[in-house]
């Protein structure tokens, strides 16, 4: 008799019984032949010992998800970090957000001081990227917070990416991989509970159809979540997306997908940065002329300075149709048509100032702080063409590996003037005790509105040729014409003089048009088959009004039409390994990223496009299994990040200064230990101090919260295989308890508090 043993293979109970079965044919036949003579004759069998594959590397991807990208990770002169399901499972991760914790040099903005940022609001290597955010290789929109319950694997390419995707910022872009249908059947889906109310559930269904090579694949979410430690903040979700695909294993593919999301959500407007490190407020100072008054205690993180009736509702639909043809082995073209649209509409109250009342001064209890009411009713939509031909072939005796294409797209964005009433001021709330039960002024919409598009037509072409047996070199180039139209109407105010009378809609129309042209080049040397060194330059450019379809006749606003588009460029040496037989993925690279043609101030009120920010660094990346049974995924960046070209304005000077909410060191780690039934992981997360000002002037003595202080987040988890089918997973977060702000506003009034100890508990079924 053979015995096997095999270890369980993480893509289920049945591949793992195949690859026993497969493995086990050798062995018995060669049981058969190799038994000595005593043995037969005494009628035993020599015992056999077979072991299968070591497990996969779970947390590597090979390569990135877009056609435009022909190689493989290891052969991309680029950096590109790839967080893959596997992970973000792991950790319990629900949002986008919560997924880019697994990448450095990312940090979140919170919105200007008059207003509170929603949704994936990204900051990467010195630049604001949000509106660089893309599902399956198209531009997202919207200012809303991303699910990742239909979402395969998060892509982040660092550095200019005008080839890839056309008008862009600096920093890179992020690209969400979504799930599609395939010919295995399968059933997943997950039940979680935790801290702050939090209820969780989601399904994965695919299921081959009778029709031959055809599937469908749905993947729906339910979630009706608090927020731990916050009072009345909600984040809840109903989504469904469903992928139904034809011709799988064909020559032509077609693959319609759907995603519908609906969010009803009461945001956050954030918590009083009042008695926080490097707090300042000139109100307590005019109270307190000798400092001598009580002292401001930071607020109870739990407390809600808004309404009970202020609300988020979002609203996305989206329709994919890609269709793929193999025209050989070595040419493919894939056309990919998307129509999405977007709405959100929400009210949310945010506070700023402090008081404290003259007859109580010297009593905490009377203290108030003020607040105000904000509002946003916006419309998003797309209507994009992609057509990409992926060719390999031979020339002059040089092999080629080509992805062309054309795009066509257009894009929109409505937004409607919620405000308060002329005259109408918010009642304070008390600073320690506030109300939800005050009188909260209502918002209308005020008659003004933001109405922008763009139209872009593209042409691009990307080209590996392997020059030598050990050389590669690529190089990209994309141009494309873009036209960009604002018509907005603005509410007449006050001026002096008064030549149009308050109240009197005044209508605007801005419109410019351009042509783009980005390129990028690498060379690729390549030691070994597992490993590359590499040197590349790449380049965009971001036209006025390219993320917000916006433009302004202003001399003082980045939008005005007549500026030349802002120009980023990105150079950088790496190098890329695959180790210990493609179980361990390790990158590094040096790069410097500029970017050209802000707007900046001189001394003489004059506005210049001749700004220029500069990010030198250095990042290093790990993942894979570097020993049987533990998983890992490392990451660590060195940042230097200077305004090398700023303004002189003696009020606000910002030549030289550190680019503000970009921290010169981060670190992410998570690791997993798996036995046989049994997973134990956990995680480090650090973040560096950052500026939340680019004024080189900015006195601390008088300005509140100017730097946001450094942080180290703990988090644990730990999974038990109840049978082949159902997993019981615990997560549990910030195990410090460390107290640390999440994300600031520009003023220093405000913050989101990081993630405070908290705990998550879910049932994980699969078969």
């Amino acid at each position: 008799m053979a015995y096997i043993q095999a270890k369980k293979h993480p893509t289920g109970a049945r591949s793992a019984i195949a690859s026993a079965l497969l493995l086990a044919l050798p062995a018995v036949a060669l049981a058969d032949n190799t038994t000595p003579a005593s043995a037969q004759q005494s009628g035993k069998l020599q015992q056999v010992t077979v072991t299968a594959d070591a497990i996969e590397a779970e947390f590597i991807a090979e390569k990135a998800s877009s056609p435009k990208q022909t190689q493989k990770l290891v052969d991309t002169p680029q950096t590109i970090v790839v967080v893959k399901k596997e992970l973000f499972k792991q950790q319990a991760a629900t949002t986008l957000s919560d997924t880019l914790r697994n990448t450095p040099g990312i940090t979140m903005l919170m919105g200007e001081n008059g207003n509170t940022a929603t949704g994936d609001s990204i900051f990467m290597r010195g630049f604001d990227t949000q509106g660089n955010i893309y599902v399956d290789g198209i531009r997202d929109l919207g200012s809303i917070s991303r699910d990742v319950f239909n979402t395969d694997q998060v892509e982040i390419a660092k550095g200019p990416a005008g080839v890839d995707n056309g008008r862009s910022t600096s920093s890179g872009y992020v690209n969400m991989g979504s799930k599609v249908a395939g010919l295995e059947d399968f059933i997943s889906g997950s039940a979680v509970v935790g801290s702050g109310s939090h209820k969780r559930v989601t399904a994965d269904i695919n299921q081959s159809l009778n029709i031959e090579n055809a599937a469908i694949r749905v993947n729906l979410l339910r979630q009706d979540s608090g927020v731990p430690n916050r009072d009345l903040v909600e984040n809840n979700s109903t989504g469904i997306a469903t992928s139904l695909a034809f011709g799988l294993n064909s020559k032509t593919r077609t693959t319609l997908n759907l995603l519908h999301m609906q969010q009803d959500n009461i945001q956050d407007g954030g918590l009083p940065t009042a008695g926080l490190a490097g707090f300042y407020s000139s109100s307590y100072v005019a109270a307190f002329p000798q400092n001598n008054g009580p002292a401001i205690t930071p607020v109870d993180r739990s407390n809600f300075y808004g309404s009970k009736s202020d609300f988020d509702h979002v609203l996305a639909n989206m329709l994919t149709l890609r269709v793929e043809h193999d025209f050989s082995d070595n040419v493919t073209l894939t056309n990919t048509s998307r129509y999405g649209v977007s709405t959100q509409d929400y009210e949310l109250t945010g506070v700023n100032a402090l008081a404290f009342p003259a007859a109580t001064k010297n009593d905490p209890a009377t203290w108030t702080v003020a607040r105000s009411r904000q509002g946003k009713d916006q419309k998003n939509q797309i209507l994009i063409n992609q057509s990409n031909l992926t060719a390999k072939f031979t020339l002059a005796g040089v092999q080629h590996t080509l992805a062309s294409g054309v795009e066509f797209s257009y894009e929109s964005q409505l937004n409607y003037t919620k405000a308060m009433p002329t005259g109408t001021t918010q009642v304070a709330a008390n600073l320690y005790n506030p109300s939800t039960s005050d009188l909260f002024a209502p918002l209308v919409l005020t008659g003004a509105k933001a109405e922008g598009s763009s139209d872009t037509a593209a042409i691009y072409a990307l080209d590996t040729i392997d020059i030598a047996p050990q050389w590669q070199l690529s190089a990209g180039v994309r141009a494309e014409h873009y036209s960009t139209t604002t018509d907005n109407i603005s509410i007449q105010g006050t001026t002096t003089p008064q030549t149009i009378p308050v109240g009197t809609k005044v209508g605007s129309h801005e419109r410019a048009s351009d042509n783009l042209l980005s390129y990028k080049v690498g060379v690729n040397y390549k030691p070994t088959a597992e490993g590359s060194v590499y040197l590349s330059y790449a380049t965009s450019q971001l036209p006025p009004g390219g993320t917000s379809f916006q433009l302004s006749n202003s001399a003082t606003n980045q939008n005005n039409p007549a500026l030349e588009p802002q120009k980023g460029t990105n150079l950088e040496l790496g190098t890329k390994w695959n180790l210990l037989n493609q179980k361990l993925f390790a990158t590094a690279a040096l790069f410097e990223s500029v970017n050209k043609n802000e707007l900046v101030r001189d001394d003489v009120n004059t506005y210049l496009p001749v700004g220029e920010k500069t990010v030198k660094g250095a990042e290093f990346g790990l993942v894979g299994m570097p020993l049987d049974n533990l998983e890992l995924s490392a990451g660590l960046a060195l940042l230097d990040p200077k305004i090398t070209r700023g303004s002189l304005y003696s009020a606000s000077p910002t030549q030289g200064a550190v680019i503000q909410w970009t921290p010169k060191t981060t670190f992410t780690l998570w690791a997993n230990y798996k036995l046989e039934k049994l997973s134990f992981g956990g995680g480090a997360r650090y973040m560096d101090s950052v500026a939340r000002s680019n004024s080189t002037n900015i006195n601390p003595a008088t300005a509140s919260v100017v730097t946001v202080p450094d942080y180290w987040v703990m988090d644990a988890m730990a999974s038990y295989e109840l049978n082949p089918t159902v997993t019981v997973q615990l997560n549990l977060y910030n195990l410090l308890d460390e107290e640390y702000i999440g994300s600031l506003n520009n003023g220093g009034s405000r913050y989101h508090q990081g993630t405070p100890r908290s705990a998550k508990l879910g049932v994980n079924v699969s078969f």
